[in-house]
This record gives C-alpha cells, sequence and structure tokens, in this order.
C-alpha cells in the first residue's frame, strides 16, 4: 500500500465515522420525534458516544483531506471544489454542534420552539456534508 492510498483510505474510514454520527444523530431525533420522553432518554444513552463520532471524523476528514490535497501533485487547496468543501464542512460541523446542543437539552422535544430550530440547524448541518460529500465525489473542475 503506497501513501497516498494510506491517506485515501484513512480519509474516507474518517468520512464514514461522520456520516455514521449523523445517521445515530437522525435516529435519535426521530425517536425524540414519536415519543418527547424517550427521545430524551435516547439522547442522554447515546449523546456522548456519538458526539465522540463525530468529532473523530470531522477532525480526521479534515486532517487527511487536507493533507491530501498538498500530497496528491494534481490538487491544490485552493481548488474551487476544495475550497467549497471545507466552507461546507465548517458551516456542517458548526450548525451540527448546535442542533446538538438545542435536541439535547432536558425536555427538548417537548418545546416546539427548541424541536423546530434544533431539527432546522440538523437539516443544514446534513446538507452541507451531503455538499462535501457530492464535491468529494465529483471533483468539479479538477
Amino acid at each position: 500500500m503506497s501513501f497516498y492510498e494510506l491517506l485515501l483510505v484513512l480519509h474516507v474510514l474518517a468520512a464514514f465515522a461522520f456520516v455514521a454520527a449523523v445517521v445515530v444523530f437522525w435516529t435519535m431525533t426521530v425517536v425524540g420525534l414519536s415519543g418527547a420522553r424517550a427521545g430524551g432518554g435516547l439522547y442522554a444513552t447515546l449523546a456522548r458516544p456519538a458526539n465522540a463520532l463525530v468529532a473523530v471524523g470531522a477532525i480526521f476528514t479534515l486532517v487527511f483531506g487536507v493533507w491530501l490535497a498538498i500530497y496528491v501533485d494534481g490538487y491544490e487547496l485552493w481548488d474551487g471544489w476544495i475550497v467549497a468543501s471545507l466552507i461546507l464542512w465548517a458551516i456542517g460541523s458548526g450548525t451540527g454542534e448546535r442542533a446538538g446542543r438545542k435536541l439535547g437539552q432536558p425536555d427538548a422535544f417537548l418545546d416546539p420552539s427548541r424541536r423546530r430550530q434544533g431539527i432546522l440547524l440538523q437539516v443544514v448541518a446534513t446538507a452541507a456534508l451531503l455538499g462535501v460529500l457530492v464535491l468529494m465525489i465529483f471533483k468539479p473542475g479538477a
């Protein structure tokens, strides 16, 4: 295995962890919507491991992605699709963190305003993550 392949595998594994964490948070949200009390208990149980998974996934995806952009001769950090990916990564990470704070509060699903804000933030974070995935797969302009 070459060094490039190692960096790529680590980058993709970190991306899988990031996406898996988003799926866990959406699962907790759907359960919370179906039963507010059950959602609060599920958040209390799964929030810590899911937060760790999203942190590891987000940080290592960024680190190995930037490393790949520097290492590969055909890519530069200022390529449009890489810059757009970094911006979407920052938007997704920031709004996802805020969504977790809103929805992770006690009885968040009982308060319609908090629930609505948290879900909206989570939708924005998910859309940003999907945008990054599209850019990583198709690499427009590369």
